[in-house]
């Protein structure tokens, strides 16, 4: 599967691209059609709605780490255990749609009860009719997810990325579509239903037909279930803390705040997505293999050297971006959101600094529960949820949307800082001395490049495009000379070197 992983890597990043290139459109045009108040509603609403979908979380997880057992056991795509357990997957996740529509049909009912305090009547109606949709939405995608998995498990990464990439450019271009027919955020939310119907047909389609994916409906063994359940309930625990850092913030300040409050966190939050999508894409075509050495051999030190030899190029990823947003991400902002939204930049920078830790580590995620052993860190994620909560609630009324950025940064830190290294380091197996020795070259490059970028900037300050240009490509320069030197090994700078001779020459 080598070059699976690669194309498909090599085409994640690519969607990266392109998914940011239109959102340099698409932001600003439903902040023109939709306007502050409704694009606020629609982003509110669609994190609340989102919630529905951690129902589903933890079994999603699972499917990968008990296909790789069967696997492992001498098992083939046409034995009974693998078409039981599609079976079981199918089943568990056709009933947790059920259950998203049920719980959909409930916040329709009490939507005026939940945003009262925060939304004007005429906004309350708009989130009622998004709920309506996105509930649906969210429906679909769960019964996707078992054919999804599916083609994960057999690291079908071209296809799956390739899907990603018609969704990218699908889904906006229709959405400027209805918007310019007059539908607003509904158009918005019938777009995203649209191509999720679409996914559908297509993870189906692919899984059945290219992949042979059946099932076995007679035979199920309860034990496997509850196997699967006892392991998934760890991993649902876990999303809690991802939804409450992700979701809960926009519905406190939809709830106790404003719309207008909304709009600019949310703009942060997507600000901040680009740094978990660079990270997620790597890490993610690596998941059947960890999963595979962990059921083969439960090797710590290939383990440990797979996961710093990942996390070193998420590292350089995020401090090349990071730095670059620090240099000219006020000035973009500031054009791409407005003026009104400007300290969307601020919130965003307080936000994603202290990421770097998780997003370097994501594949100890995946160690983690391939070992399963992710019970600990998900009561701790737990915790740290809470605190973010409280310090959520309690100071919005204060400091508005500066009151979950605190809450996320103090949640990040005590979580996926200071307690999952030393988790990693003592109980999984893992030599976190190692991990870090390898990732601080790359943290002293990014600070000796990006603080005399910032100097000059000072003294030649980015005030145009051509500015935002120009020190857009010094830095680049800079960074990646520094980054072949510095960053990679001498055989993975040659290889660059030798891609880049290709390039020029051929």
């Amino acid at each position: 599967m080598p070059s699976q992983k690669k194309s498909g890597a090599i085409l994640g990043y690519c969607n990266i691209v392109v998914k940011n290139l239109v959102s340099l459109i698409y932001v600003p045009l439903l902040l023109h059609f939709l306007g502050q108040a409704d694009y606020g509603v629609f982003q509110m609403t669609n994190s609340v709605v989102f919630a529905l979908a951690l129902l589903s979380a933890g079994f999603y997880g699972s499917y990968v780490r008990f296909y790789m057992r069967e696997r492992a056991a001498g098992s083939s795509d046409t034995d009974a255990g693998i078409r039981r357990l599609n079976c079981m997957f199918l089943l568990v996740y056709l009933a947790v749609a059920a259950l998203c529509l049920i719980g959909g049909f409930f916040m329709v009912v009490y939507v005026r009860q939940i945003f009262q305090h925060g939304l004007t009547p005429s906004e309350i109606s708009l989130a009622r009719t998004l709920i309506m949709i996105m509930v649906v939405n969210v429906a679909v995608t769960m019964a996707s997810t078992p054919f999804d998995s599916y083609i994960i498990a057999h690291e079908q990464f071209i296809f799956q990325q390739s899907r990603q990439l018609f969704t990218n450019l699908a889904q906006p271009f229709i959405a400027v579509l209805l918007l310019v027919a007059g539908m607003g955020a509904v158009g918005v939310a019938i777009a995203q239903l649209s191509i999720s119907v679409i996914l559908l047909f297509l993870n189906v389609r692919y899984a059945v037909k290219k992949l042979s994916m059946r099932f076995q409906f007679n035979g199920l063994e309860w034990s496997l279930f509850k196997a699967v359940a006892a392991f998934s309930f760890w991993i649902f625990l876990n999303q809690i803390f991802d939804l409450v850092n992700n979701n809960v913030p926009s519905f406190l300040l939809g709830a106790m705040d404003s719309a207008k409050a909304v709009a600019v966190f949310a703009i942060a939050i997507q600000l901040r997505g680009i740094f978990f999508s660079l990270s997620t894409t790597m890490s993610n075509v690596f998941v059947p293999q960890v999963n595979r050495i962990v059921a083969e051999t439960d090797d710590n030190e290939q383990l440990t050297e797979l996961m710093t030899r990942v996390g070193r190029y998420q590292m350089i990823l995020f401090w090349y971006l990071l730095g670059g947003f620090v240099l000219i991400g006020h000035f973009f902002v500031k054009i791409w959101a407005g003026e009104e939204n400007v300290n969307a930049y601020w919130l965003a920078l307080v936000m994603v600094v202290p990421v770097m830790i998780p997003l370097s580590q994501t594949l100890g995620i995946e160690i983690q529960r391939a070992k399963n052993k992710h019970k600990i860190r998900s009561l701790i994620y737990v915790l740290t949820a809470v605190v973010d909560v409280v310090i959520t609630a309690v100071f919005i009324p204060k400091i508005s949307y500066w009151a979950p950025a605190i809450g996320y940064i103090v949640s990040i830190i005590l979580g996926t800082g200071f307690f999952m290294n030393w988790y990693y380091h003592t109980r999984i197996g893992l030599d976190m001395m190692y991990f870090w020795k390898h990732q601080l070259p790359t943290i002293g490059l990014a600070v000796v490049v990006s603080l005399p970028c910032i100097v000059g900037t000072r003294l030649l300050p980015v005030n145009s495009i051509l500015d935002f240009i120009i020190w857009g490509v010094i830095y680049s320069v800079l960074f990646g000379l520094g980054a072949l030197r510095v960053s990679l090994t001498g055989e993975e700078r040659a290889k660059v070197l030798g891609y880049v001779h290709k390039l020029i020459w051929h």
